[in-house]
Formats: structure tokens, sequence, C-alpha cells
């Protein structure tokens, strides 16, 4: 799994106020997580941003922004920010902060049911 670590330590030091925040490997990749909502994530050189689906088309007007296509299907509400994109830490800043606000809207997540043992 490679991906920026230079980037990394950039959104640990963003995140550093958030005592909610989690970090883990998803999507060959590292994934920042606030109350167990993806927030964004790093894939390779790529900032992964889960903007949300009202700020979806506004997003991808943005230059150095693309569909996020993992899958090889756009997902709306979540796109991919090239490395141009988040050069400065105040553009960095703008990108964690609008998915900073979208995943906070949300509702808290449920605890996940523990399934039974098979038997």
């Amino acid at each position: 799994m490679a991906f920026d670590r230079g980037l990394e330590e950039r959104l640990y030091e963003h995140f550093s106020d958030r005592p909610d925040l989690t970090v883990r490997k998803m999507f060959g990749g590292l994934c920042f997580m606030l109350s167990g909502h993806m927030c964004c994530a790093i894939i390779g050189e790529r900032l992964m941003a889960r903007v949300g689906a009202i700020n979806y088309i506004d997003a991808l007007a943005k230059p150095y922004v693309t569909e996020m296509d993992f899958t090889g299907k756009p997902v709306k509400g979540l796109v991919y920010i090239l490395p141009n994109g988040f050069e400065s830490d105040s553009d960095l800043a703008y990108w964690v902060d609008v998915c900073i606000h979208f995943v906070d809207s949300l509702p808290p997540k449920l605890p996940k049911k523990r399934k039974a043992p098979l038997k």
C-alpha cells in the first residue's frame, strides 16, 4: 500500500483537535474517519474527499478535481483531488473543511450489531 506520507502528516495536523478521529487502511490507502464516518482518504498521491451530494457538482467544477471512480463507476458525493489541487496548506484546509462540514452534518453512527456465532 503506497500513499503520500507527506499528505498523511499534513492531514494529521489538520485533524489534531478532533478526538473522534480514527484512521484505517482502506481503498489501498489511508482513510480518515470522524465519529465512524469516512471523511477523506489518501489514495496514492490523490486526496479522496467526501464532499456530499450537495457539494458534488461545485467540487467537480474546481481545477484538479475528478470523479471518484474507484470501482470504475463514479460515486456521487466523493471526488478525487489531484496533488496540484491541495499543494498549498490553504487549498488542503479548504478541502478538508468541506469534508468535515459534510461529515459533521450526518446523524451519529449506530453501534454495529454483533453476529451470533455459528453453531
